[in-house]
């Protein structure tokens, strides 16, 4: 809509000037007015000031004042259309854009908000398509429709997230987690002190440049801090050392290609009543479902890698299933997931 409003601005614009042409030129050339004299002559016809005539003007002067008045009206009242079109609708268009968005977010709950949409949060985006979860985007600029995944599910906010307004707006009462993905430490920190305040149960991710920044996020209220580059150099030492080992991992997250995982966590308040306080021998996964178990999150958030078929699940556990896809569908079903 901008852009067609700034073509019919500047229709307007050239049909304005082509209008004090013609009436310079033809004031100066019909009725022998100097330069200056046409320019004010046109000047004063075309924006009907009501001063008077330079000079006395013959039939054709006369004839050329008739047209620069009846043009000018026209093209005044073009100018007039574009311009109260281009207020008037694109207030009420976003308006109503708004309100729909409100009233979606309002029916959101354990959703996650990601605050910016540059590289991290774009692949943060696209992964939680995957998981099927329900995401709300904050950036302060909504970006083009082809570079959004699935625009129709994915809920974007133009704004800025360090605003509390703009937060509220994105649910954070109701949502489950936030992602905040900007680029400076500064108002990833703002974000995460914000969203704290507001939500003391949400869990924060957030990005960090270095240590000593990821410690003060803690502080503010993250649960978890990144450190992008911290990642990728570790990444790149992997595939040098453990190649095989990486891959292997690697094929374990191919739901960005078929959109299934061979990875699950099931969290103790996730499993029917009649697992909970059970030992993971009597949970029977493998006969039921073809899926083992390959890790257990203790309640004081403790990771035990292979755990011994004695452990027992308690409040606060988690247990995190290996599996082919069709047999993470089958744990799924057991589950009621």
């Amino acid at each position: 809509m901008i852009k067609h409003f700034r073509n019919d601005l500047i229709i307007a614009a050239l049909l304005f000037i082509s209008l004090v042409l013609f009436g310079t030129f033809g004031y100066h050339f019909s009725q022998d007015y100097g330069w200056v004299d046409a320019v004010y002559m046109t000047i004063i016809t075309v924006t009907t000031v009501g001063f008077g005539e330079v000079l006395p003007l013959d039939n054709t002067g006369k004839i050329i004042t008739i047209i620069l008045i009846l043009s000018s009206i026209v093209i005044y009242g073009y100018a007039i259309t574009v311009i109260t079109e281009y207020v008037v609708g694109e207030n009420i268009f976003k308006r109503i854009i708004d309100k729909r968005m409100k009233n979606r977010i309002k029916k959101y709950s354990n959703h996650v908000i990601i605050v910016g949409y540059g590289r991290t949060g774009k692949q943060a985006v696209k992964k939680l398509h995957n998981y099927n979860r329900k995401v709300v985007v904050i950036d302060v600029e909504k970006p083009e429709k082809d570079d959004i995944i699935d625009y129709d599910n994915i809920i974007f906010i133009e704004g800025d997230a360090t605003k509390d307004e703009i937060l509220l707006d994105a649910g954070i009462k109701n949502a489950d987690s936030l992602m905040t993905t900007m680029h400076t430490d500064a108002d990833n920190l703002f974000v995460v002190l914000s969203a704290r305040q507001m939500n003391k149960d949400l869990k924060i991710v957030s990005r960090a440049s270095n240590a000593k920044t990821s410690h003060k996020m803690k502080l503010a209220g993250a649960n978890r801090t990144i450190m992008p580059e911290v990642i990728g150099g570790d990444y790149m030492a992997s595939l040098v050392v453990t190649p095989d080992l990486v891959e292997f991992i690697n094929a374990l997250s191919m739901e960005e290609v078929s959109h299934k995982t061979n990875l699950e966590e099931i969290h103790f308040n996730d499993l029917p009543e009649k697992y909970q306080e059970k030992t993971i021998a009597n949970l029977n996964l493998r006969q039921q479902t073809g899926c083992s178990i390959i890790g257990f999150k203790t309640k004081d958030n403790k990771y035990i890698i292979n755990p011994p078929a004695d452990t027992v699940l308690k409040e606060g556990s988690a247990i995190i299933v290996l599996g082919q896809p069709e047999q993470i569908k089958k744990l799924n079903a057991l589950f009621n997931l």
